[in-house]
């Protein structure tokens, strides 16, 4: 599983294990979309910059689509998907964000 500290700017797009994910110890930040959606690529400078201060937090960028498991567990519809959880559970989620204020709203929960 490719759960980086700090802003990873590639998707993992091995099939995860929901239970491995939900078993993270720490704060994680979950990323779903794809690399060629027109929202993620909008959305990256917004998530790289605030991902810059929050160094702290683990990040997992999760190539989603038809059949993958996590994003089904999720119910994520749209991309980008950011889903913050907390020992295992989801505490927030923006839906694709469109101001840094968002994300740090949501980082902040």
């Amino acid at each position: 599983m490719n759960i980086m500290t700090g802003y990873n700017p590639t998707y993992d797009d091995s099939d995860l294990v929901v239970e491995e994910v939900l078993q993270a110890e720490d704060e994680l930040l979950i990323e779903f979309g794809t690399p060629w959606c027109g929202h993620c690529k909008q959305a990256l400078p917004v998530i790289e910059s605030v991902m810059d201060e929050y160094s702290d937090v683990s990040h997992l960028k999760v190539f989603d689509g038809k059949g993958k498991r996590l994003g089904r567990h999720f119910s994520v519809k749209l991309w980008p998907t950011l889903i913050l959880v907390r020992n295992g559970k989801e505490v927030g989620r923006v839906v694709r964000p469109d101001s840094e204020a968002e994300l740090r709203d949501l980082l902040e929960q």
